[in-house]
C-alpha cells in the first residue's frame, strides 16, 4: 500500500479519534482543562497566518494582546494589516513563521483558506502553540480527527472561529431545548443563500477549471498559496475571494455558512453523528461539476436517538432553496437570507444565523406566554471581539474556550459529511460515528482522506 492508504486506514481505525468524536456534543464544554501559567493582566504574544479578510477581524479582536508576527502569501491581501501592524515580522510561509518565531509566539490565529487551515494548525499545535482556526476547522473529516487527538495530546487551548458559539442566543436557545419550550424535537430545516448571496458568493461563477493562465503577480507566492492542494496554473477566479466555491480549496456554503447555522441545532439537540447523509444538487455537466460547488443543493441528514432525544431528520438548502413554509409562521411571514426551523410537538425554534440571532418561538403566543428558564449554561464575557477574547481567556485560565475543537472539530465533522455528499450526490451514503467510514460506499471513503500534494503533510 502506498502511504496514503496505509495512512487513511489507520484514520479509520482509529480508536482515539473515534472516542473524541462520540461524545463530544453532549455536554457544552468537555476538552481537558490545563492549569494556567499566566495572570489575565500578562498579555499573550500572538502571531497570525493569513492576515487579510477575516484573518484582519480576528487580528484586532486580539488586539488586547502583543501581535508579533504576521504571516501571508499574498502582500497585496496583507497590506492594510501590515500597515496597522507595523512592528510585528513578517513572514510569507508559515511554515518559516513558525521555525523563526517558536521561542517568541504563544498562540497562533490561523484564517486562511480552508484546504490550508489543518496543515498550518498542526504545525503550530506541535510547537505547543494555543490556536484560534477560522471555521470549518479543516478541509477534510481525516484532517478534523487529527486536529482534535492533536490538540488534546498536546494540552494545548483552542477556539474555531464559529463566534456565534460564544453568543448568548445559542445558550438561551440550549436552555429552551433542556426545558421543553416546543417539545421534543424531530426535525430541523436550515438555510442559506449563498452561493447566491453574500460577499464574495454574489461574484461566484459555477464553472468548469479555466483553460487561461495569466501570470501569478509579483505579490502573491502561488505555490505557498496552493499548499497541499494538487497543482493548477494560476488564475484570479482562485483568489483571493472566490477560492470558497472550488472542491480543492473551499468547502462550500455548508462548509462556509454550516458551521453558523447548524450550530445551535448540533449543540442543543447533542446531534453528534448521523447515520446517514445524501444529497441533490443543480449539478449537471461534469466538467463543472468535478470542479465548482453547485449553484443550489439539499442535504438531508439522519440522527439516531440520542438518551431521551428522538431520532431528529435535518435538512440543509443553499443557494436560496427554502423548506416549506411553516405551520406556525404568522400570514406573510418570510424566510430570512439565513436561519433554521426546530421543529418540536408543541411549536418552533426560529432563528437566524451566528450563534441563534433573532431567536424566538413560534406560534407567537408560545413566544408572549413562555416563561424563560433559569440560565444553566455560563455565559462568556461580553465584549468587542467576545469570541477571540474567550480564546485569550482560555489560554490564560486553562479553562477550554466555548467552542474549541473538540466541539468544533465535532460540528465540522457533520457539515463535511454533507459536502462530501455532494460530491456523491443522488445516493445515500450510510456514515458509522464509531468506525468512522461509510459502510455502503467505498468511494466516499476515498473522500475522507485526500492526499496531500508531494511536500505536505500533516
Amino acid at each position: 500500500m502506498n502511504k496514503s492508504e496505509l495512512s487513511r486506514r489507520a484514520f479509520l481505525a482509529s480508536a482515539t479519534a473515534t472516542a473524541i468524536m462520540a461524545g463530544c456534543a453532549t455536554r457544552p464544554n468537555t476538552a481537558q482543562v490545563v492549569p494556567g501559567k499566566r495572570s489575565p493582566n500578562e498579555k499573550l504574544n500572538i502571531g497570525a497566518i493569513g492576515v487579510g479578510g477575516m484573518g484582519r477581524a480576528n487580528i484586532d479582536a486580539c488586539s488586547t494582546e502583543n501581535i508579533v508576527a504576521l504571516c501571508d502569501v499574498d502582500d497585496a491581501r496583507a497590506g492594510d494589516t501590515y500597515k496597522a501592524y507595523p512592528n510585528a515580522r513578517r513572514h510569507r510561509d508559515f511554515r518559516k513563521m513558525l521555525e523563526a518565531e517558536a521561542k517568541n509566539i504563544d498562540a497562533v490565529i490561523v484564517a486562511t483558506p480552508d484546504h490550508t487551515h489543518a496543515a498550518a494548525a498542526m504545525a503550530a499545535m506541535r510547537l505547543g502553540k494555543h490556536v484560534y482556526c477560522q471555521k470549518p476547522l479543516a478541509h477534510s473529516v481525516y484532517e478534523v480527527q487529527t486536529l482534535m487527538k492533536t490538540a488534546q495530546e498536546c494540552k494545548v487551548q483552542t477556539q474555531m472561529g464559529n463566534q456565534g458559539h460564544s453568543s448568548d442566543s445559542i445558550r438561551r436557545l440550549y436552555e429552551w431545548i433542556e426545558d421543553g419550550a416546543v417539545g421534543p424535537i424531530r426535525e430541523v430545516h436550515a438555510w442559506s443563500d449563498r452561493p447566491v448571496g453574500g460577499d464574495p458568493w454574489s461574484t461566484f461563477p459555477v464553472m468548469k477549471r479555466p483553460a487561461e493562465t495569466p501570470p501569478v503577480p509579483d505579490t502573491l507566492d502561488w505555490d505557498l498559496w496552493l499548499g497541499p492542494a494538487k497543482y493548477r496554473p494560476y488564475h484570479p477566479i482562485y483568489c483571493p475571494l472566490t477560492w470558497r466555491g472550488w472542491w480543492d480549496f473551499g468547502t462550500g456554503p455548508l462548509g462556509d455558512m454550516g458551521c453558523h447555522i447548524l450550530d445551535p441545532a448540533f449543540w442543543g439537540l447533542k446531534l453528534g453523528h448521523p447515520v446517514s447523509v445524501e444529497a441533490t444538487t443543480t449539478h449537471w455537466e461534469k466538467e463543472v461539476s468535478e470542479e465548482t460547488y453547485p449553484r443550489a443543493a439539499i442535504i438531508r441528514y439522519q440522527f439516531p436517538a440520542r438518551g431521551k432525544m428522538p431520532p431528529v431528520a435535518l435538512t440543509w438548502y443553499d443557494g436560496r432553496l427554502l423548506p416549506p413554509i411553516p405551520r406556525d409562521f404568522a400570514p406573510n411571514q418570510r424566510f430570512d437570507s439565513n436561519g433554521a426551523l426546530l421543529v418540536g410537538e408543541k411549536g418552533t425554534i426560529l432563528h437566524g444565523s451566528h450563534g441563534a440571532g433573532g431567536l424566538k418561538l413560534l406560534p407567537r403566543e408560545l413566544m408572549r406566554d413562555y416563561k424563560q428558564p433559569p440560565k444553566t449554561i455560563p455565559r462568556v464575557k461580553d465584549c468587542q471581539g467576545a469570541h477571540e477574547q474567550d480564546w485569550i481567556r482560555a489560554c490564560k485560565d486553562g479553562n477550554p474556550a466555548s467552542s474549541n475543537f473538540e466541539y468544533g472539530g465535532a460540528l465540522t465533522t457533520m457539515v463535511l459529511l454533507g459536502v462530501l455528499a455532494m460530491r456523491l450526490k443522488d445516493r445515500k451514503l450510510d456514515w458509522d460515528g464509531a468506525a468512522l467510514r461509510f459502510t455502503n460506499d467505498e468511494e466516499a471513503n476515498q473522500l475522507l482522506n485526500p492526499p496531500y500534494r508531494e511536500g505536505w503533510t500533516l
